[in-house]
């Protein structure tokens, strides 16, 4: 009998979980693998909000915000199609990357997908605005298509499409907690970081540190090695702020980081 119930719950929840017009998130530093009904697998990075909606008809999830790995169960039947700003990417059995940017985060691209294994097609929402993906774009395995932001002389332009082709082990870096950078900007890198922790990382002059370049493997979560690490490399200072730790130009002996001050993850 207490085995009947048990399974009985189980059966309920599972079916609580997979009901369609579900909403699932991770908060800060968190990670998370969700099944769904239809066996696709979905890992959810940090600070991810997706919308799922599984029904007869259609297989949809909207990625809000953050960034979500997508294993799609085959279904020829039924297109897995996942919306991401003002497109969607239609596939029918395939795995890809998805991340969407938030207009706050100090990042180039509005949103990315890499394909890792089969085929998808990028394309505007219907009835959607003027955007980059003015023709549909299939991507083959290895594929990245970033949306970059219009510059800020040209914000009333559409933003960019560019297709790449980058390591797949430093996309995917976030699984093993890391983070690699390939000659990044540091802002941008910085802003990568700061997905991971409530204890921030900020630049007291991005302007003038903009041109400054990141590269190598870092712990995601921990802000304080990095700050100390950032220091270091390019003669800067780490001050101690209320939401964490400012980097500002200085001489090559960097202010210690106070032990007070730990990371959040």
């Amino acid at each position: 009998m207490a085995l009947a119930l048990a399974t009985l719950c189980l059966a309920a929840v599972f079916a609580v979980m997979q009901w369609p017009g579900d909403t699932y998130g991770t908060g800060v530093g968190e990670q998370r693998l969700i099944v769904l009904a239809d066996g696709s697998r979905m890992t959810l990075n940090t600070s991810t909000e997706v919308r799922v909606q599984l029904t007869k008809a259609k297989r949809a999830v909207t990625v809000k915000q953050g960034e979500a790995l997508f294993e799609v169960a085959k279904d020829a039947s039924r297109p897995f199609v996942v919306g991401v700003a003002d497109a969607q990417v239609v596939a029918t059995g395939t795995a890809f990357l998805v991340r969407s940017t938030p207009p706050q985060q100090e990042a180039s691209a509005v949103f990315g997908v890499t394909l890792l294994e089969g085929q998808v097609i990028v394309q505007r929402n219907e009835g959607g605005a003027e955007s980059a993906l003015s023709t549909p774009i299939v991507m083959a395995p290895g594929d990245r298509l970033r949306v970059d932001r219009p510059s800020s002389k040209l914000r009333q332009s559409p933003a960019q499409a560019r297709l790449d082709r980058p390591k797949l082990d430093q996309v995917l870096a976030w699984q093993r907690g890391v983070a690699i950078f390939d000659n990044t900007p540091l802002p941008e890198a910085i802003a990568d970081l700061n997905r991971y922790n409530k204890v921030q990382i900020t630049l007291a002059d991005p302007a003038a540190m903009s041109p400054l370049r990141v590269s190598g493997s870092f712990r995601t979560g921990d802000n304080k090695a990095f700050a100390q690490a950032v220091a270091t490399l390019f003669d800067l200072v780490v001050k101690q702020r209320d939401h964490g730790f400012e980097l500002t130009p200085g001489p090559s002996e960097t202010a210690p980081i106070p032990k007070e001050v730990e990371t959040d993850r």
